[in-house]
């Protein structure tokens, strides 16, 4: 019914996530509605984006600039390190300015199931920024899921012997969050890690 282009076009779209068949279909039909306006800007700031864009070497964020605009600011925390599971995490704690120290991106989780182990991620590399003597602190912000604890105490186990202390985020009730919608791990999770008041 349509075209071997626009067919590859949704196939494309239907890739990113987040988008299956129909909201692929919904945002190319958006796109090839608004060629001018919308498809040509986007189609240019792609192809920018591809050529300028790198990994930074110290901590996988993506940026321009190598070293990455973090870890070229000497105004952070050089004592902190923030690692996070992907660079869509990195931006998100990044977005709240309640952290000045600097971030590692791991890459993923270990999964058993997935077939990720150890050497699938930037662990060496943490390892080895860990050691540095200015370094007191390792903050484990990876999800509360069961990929996400199993890689938390993989990282203690490894970073014991980097004398740095490790901490992870808090989990339990969301600000806002009533508790008679809480599931029970959420619930069981912020009885465990209480505080005192």
């Amino acid at each position: 019914m349509i075209g071997a282009e626009i067919e590859h076009l949704i196939k494309l779209l239907a890739r990113l996530p987040g988008y299956g068949p129909r909201s692929a279909r919904r945002a190319a039909l958006s796109l090839l509605k608004n060629r001018e306006s919308l498809m040509q800007p986007l189609s240019q700031a792609l192809a920018i984006a591809a050529d300028v864009i790198v990994e930074c070497p110290l901590c996988h964020n993506l940026d321009t600039v190598s070293p990455c605009s973090v870890c070229a600011n000497p105004a952070r925390d050089l004592g902190q390190i923030c690692v996070v599971e992907d660079i869509s995490d990195l931006w998100a704690v990044e977005k709240t300015g309640a952290y000045k120290g600097y971030y590692h991106v791991l890459g993923g989780t270990l999964s058993a199931l997935d077939g990720v182990t150890p050497d699938d991620l930037s662990i060496p590399h943490l390892v080895s920024r860990a050691a540095a003597p200015a370094v007191h602190e390792v903050i484990v912000a990876l999800s509360a899921t069961i990929d996400g604890q199993t890689t938390a105490h993989y990282l203690s186990e490894s970073l014991r012997m980097a004398d740095v202390t490790v901490t992870q985020l808090a989990h339990g009730v969301p600000i806002g969050g009533q508790i008679d919608y809480m599931d029970d791990g959420t619930l069981s999770t912020a009885l465990k890690s209480r505080k005192a008041v």
